[in-house]
């Protein structure tokens, strides 16, 4: 009989700042098969995020099969925009957010983990980062900054984090993102250069996969998964509108749910998955596959009567 059992492997989910986005899903699931999870949280989510953990606001979703609930092995600062602490620009260092936490660059994160678990105190990471300052402009209206802004922390973080942690990891280490279907299909309102972003995070993951792979046996994949309204989501303001028009539209007509993702996830990280590298893998209930719509919901429909109308 298989077995998907991770008892004895390190998980590190950078990008865990509540409970109900795809990185708390997968830590959950990736701890349910017995790995030990640390997560990595935006410094100006940090102290929140730990406050409603300790007042049991998350106690619901931690909640595992057997009952006990999902413990985090270490909370741990990180802004991926900057790869050591010299490139963070002393407003930010001395921010009230950033000053008593010590180092918060992806390097720092490193450093840190290697202190308190070795020379290689990783098998499993989860690049579940994204951030477009610009997401709601349309990317012909998005400023060189705005840009520059979400291919940083949205697709340079992941050859960063590679790079750093490669060294790091324990033979047969697995490392996997997230992405979204604009990186290769127009989905309009999904601005701001996070198209752009999620076409570079998928065609970088290739090229991690063989570099990574070659110098320390390293796999890399990255999911993309169908729209899910996590609050980070909501960031780009018509998730809930994309939830519904897949919903209507995919070969299994439903809405994805963040456990399937992390299902997958945990798969990938999983010695099952040991001939799977540089791959891109849909989850999105087979939307992918489409070619033309089924169905439109009825605010597409609205919207289309009322362009019919003024022409």
């Amino acid at each position: 009989m298989l077995s998907l059992d991770l008892s004895g492997k390190r998980a590190l989910v950078a990008g865990v700042a509540d409970d109900n986005g795809f990185g708390f899903a997968i830590a959950k699931s990736l701890a349910e098969a017995g790995a030990a999870v640390c997560v990595a949280t935006w410094p100006p989510a940090l102290n929140i995020f730990r406050t409603q953990l300790e007042r049991g606001k998350f106690d619901d979703s931690r909640r595992m099969a057997d009952g006990a609930l999902l413990d985090f092995e270490r909370i741990y600062p990180l802004d991926a925009a900057y790869d050591t602490i010299d490139d963070a620009p002393d407003d930010v260092r001395t921010s009230k957010r950033y000053k008593d936490i010590g180092d918060f660059s992806v390097e720092g994160l490193v450093q840190r983990m290697v202190a308190e678990f070795g020379e290689q105190p990783l098998d499993i990471l989860v690049h579940s980062l994204a951030n477009g300052p610009e997401v709601r402009k349309d990317l012909l209206d998005t400023s060189r900054a705005g840009y520059l802004a979400a291919i940083s922390v949205s697709a340079y973080s992941l050859i960063s984090m590679v790079k750093r942690f490669g060294p790091h990891f324990r033979p047969g280490g697995s490392i996997q993102s997230l992405t979204y279907m604009a990186s290769e299909r127009v989905i309009y309102g999904y601005g701001g250069g996070m198209s752009s972003a999620k076409a570079a995070l998928e065609s970088d993951t290739r090229t991690v996969a063989y570099e990574a792979g070659r110098k320390w046996g390293v796999r890399v994949n990255t999911i993309s998964a169908g729209p899910f309204a996590s609050r980070a989501a909501s960031a780009v303001g018509i998730v809930e509108k994309l939830v519904e028009y897949y919903a209507v539209n995919t070969p299994i007509p439903e809405a994805l749910t963040s456990v399937e993702v992390a299902n997958v996830a945990t798969f990938l990280a999983s010695p099952l998955a040991s001939g799977i590298t540089g791959t891109t893998v849909y989850v999105d209930k087979g939307y992918h596959s489409m070619g033309m719509a089924v169905d439109v919901p009825d605010w597409m429909k609205a919207g289309v009567r009322a362009r019919t109308a003024q022409e």
